[in-house]
C-alpha cells in the first residue's frame, strides 16, 4: 500500500521562503586574527573574516524589548533593539559577537546597518529557515 502525500514538502516551502522573503543580501563576519604592529608594539585587530554572504532578511521583533534590570545591572543579552536574522538553512551558523551587515536591500536605508549576533542560530526539527537573534549596532540613519 502506498502512502499518498499532499501539499508542500519542507524543502519546497524553504525554496519559496528563500525566493520571496530572503530578498536582501547580507554579510556575516567576525574579527580576524590579531596582527602585530611593529611600529606600536601592539596587536591590532586583523581584517574581518566573512563567514557568509548571500540571501537573508532582518525583521524587528515588534518594537523595543523590555530591558530587565536586576540589582542595577542589565541582563547580559537583553537589548532594546532585538531583531531576527533569517538565512537559508544552507548558510553557516553565526556565533555570538559575529556582525551582520545589510549589503543590498530594496530599502536603501537598511544598507550599511549592522547588528551584533547575541545568540547562535536557532534550530528545530521543523526548520524552514535559520533564525538568529541580533541586536542593532547602528542606531542612527546613514550610520
Amino acid at each position: 500500500m502506498s502512502v499518498r502525500t499532499e501539499g508542500l514538502t519542507l524543502g519546497a516551502v524553504s525554496a519559496i521562503v528563500e525566493k520571496k522573503i530572503l530578498t536582501n543580501k547580507i554579510r556575516i563576519y567576525r574579527p580576524g586574527e590579531p596582527v602585530f604592529n611593529p611600529d606600536t608594539g601592539q596587536y591590532e585587530p586583523g581584517p574581518p573574516v566573512t563567514i557568509y554572504e548571500g540571501p537573508g532578511a532582518i525583521f524587528p521583533t515588534g518594537g523595543p524589548s523590555v530591558v530587565l534590570h536586576l540589582a542595577g545591572q542589565a541582563y547580559v543579552d537583553d537589548t532594546p533593539s532585538r531583531y531576527r536574522l533569517l538565512t537559508p538553512l544552507s548558510a553557516p551558523v553565526a556565533s555570538r559577537e559575529d556582525t551582520v551587515a545589510v549589503v543590498e536591500a530594496e530599502d536603501e536605508s537598511a544598507i550599511g546597518r549592522t547588528w551584533r549576533v547575541i545568540d547562535i542560530g536557532e534550530t528545530s526539527t521543523l526548520s524552514i529557515v535559520r533564525t538568529t537573534w541580533v541586536d542593532q549596532n547602528t542606531q542612527t540613519a546613514g550610520a
